[in-house]
């Protein structure tokens, strides 16, 4: 396996356009893009993997499966996902909700070629990188073409309202503090480019964990602002979202919505609770007395919105293995709400769909040096083409406090982008 850098001819992004169109021909490919937000955890600007030498597919004992895996193929470059309904391998839950899509629960593969951005440099590693590059710089990248699809929601404003009202009275009766309540918007006989939608999506809403995923006839294309957990010098890093605002029409409004961010005790409060559940995760797996708080309500402005974010990191155990660690934190507790077991086991009472990859998590292992980085899947596409059903989720968090008009609305806010990457509105 050969390794060799060549300077770029093209811009990194028409260059990384190129590189995704070429990768076409391969049934696996991993694509992540920082959109230059990566910040002193992230390892690459972008990455791509492609052609699996070998992979690892289950839907039941996951992780033993994943962690056995991991340990067959050292110094390796390991991308891959996770279904948010392993937390049934994890806990004593299951999922009611239909499931449409038909994702594995779980996908790695080890790549025959590997192919690294770094400033005007592309660094690739194959059998025979000149013919890899030369191949990337002729593809040509296809017209645009209009996308038509006739996105639904599988709830009525009325029946989400109902479900949130749902979801307070088992606050008040004191069974749960929080819930992440979501709901899906579809498309049935959906034809799109996934390479297509997915360019329109990362231009729409650049964010630091963007991510395409190819896997067969399944593809998943993301705009995930938010880290799930990484690992990086034996150190985990955690950054839990809660709290969203949109963006406003100039630098003024800008900076009075951030203020009133600031100043509401309901993100305030909602953010605490993760940061609380983040931590009491992170115990699990952490040297003791190393897990802290390290940044608190940060506000990270993106291209549609404004995040209110929260950094939890600790020292790694020496004797708690990688996958390990991701088992004792997963699902992302800002997917779930407080406390965790009893939040998801609403959720699957409510919600009318199986979440599947939505709520997970896409990322990498790299065995070379021992850490990892994912992000959780959301403001994501996901999309399976034999069967031509494309689907996504928002959700937000329900509190005591939360009104169901603002939680309905902040549900289509997050919905904005990928509804305009699919040149579509939604059919209420």
């Amino acid at each position: 396996m050969r390794i060799e850098s060549f300077a770029l001819l093209d811009s990194k992004d028409k260059f990384h356009q190129k590189a995704l169109h070429w990768s076409g021909q391969f049934d696996e490919i991993s694509f992540f893009n920082s959109n230059g937000m990566s910040d002193q955890w992230g390892k690459f600007e972008q990455v791509m993997a492609v052609k699996a030498l070998y992979s690892f597919r289950a839907n039941q004992n996951v992780f033993d499966g994943l962690d056995a895996f991991l340990k067959l193929h050292r110094s390796k470059f390991i991308p891959g996902f996770l279904s948010y309904d392993l937390k049934n391998e994890i806990e004593e839950l299951q999922t009611t909700g239909k499931d449409e899509l038909e994702f594995p629960e779980a996908y790695f593969f080890v790549p025959a070629i590997t192919i690294r951005w770094t400033g005007d440099q592309v660094h690739i590693e194959a059998e025979d990188p000149v013919a890899i590059y030369q191949a990337i710089s002729d593809t040509q990248i296809p017209e645009a073409f209009p996308i038509a699809v006739h996105v639904q929601s599988r709830w009525t404003k009325s029946e989400y309202t109902e479900a949130f009202e749902n979801v307070q009275a088992h606050i008040q009766r004191g069974d749960i503090y929080e819930v992440n309540l979501c709901q899906e918007f579809f498309a049935e006989n959906a034809d799109v480019s996934p390479f297509e939608v997915y360019h329109r999506l990362n231009s729409i809403s650049p964010t630091p964990f963007s991510s395409f995923f190819k896997l067969g006839h399944h593809f998943i294309m993301s705009a995930s602002p938010e880290r799930f957990l990484a690992k990086q010098q034996g150190k985990l890093i955690s950054q839990p979202i809660k709290g969203t605002a949109k963006r406003g029409t100039n630098a003024i409004e800008d900076q009075e919505i951030i203020a009133d961010m600031l100043r509401s005790k309901k993100e305030i409060a909602e953010n605490v609770m993760i940061v609380d559940l983040v931590r009491n995760d992170l115990t699990r797996s952490a040297l003791p007395g190393t897990v802290e708080a390290t940044r608190l309500f940060e506000i990270q402005s993106f291209k549609q919105v404004h995040q209110m974010i929260s950094t939890i990191t600790c020292v790694q155990a020496p004797h708690v293995a990688n996958v390990d660690v991701i088992r004792n934190t997963f699902p992302a507790g800002s997917m779930t709400g407080a406390p965790k077991i009893a939040a998801m086991q609403i959720c699957d009472q409510l919600e009318a769909r199986k979440r599947g990859i939505y709520a997970g998590s896409i990322g990498y292992f790299d065995t070379v040096h021992d850490e990892f980085d994912f992000n959780v899947v959301i403001r994501s596409l996901l999309y399976n083409k034999q069967k031509r059903y494309l689907s996504f989720h928002t959700g937000g968090a329900v509190t005591n406090q939360a009104d169901a008009e603002h939680e309905y609305q902040e549900c289509l806010l997050k919905a904005s982008a990928v509804l305009k990457a699919l040149g579509t509105s939604l059919d209420e």
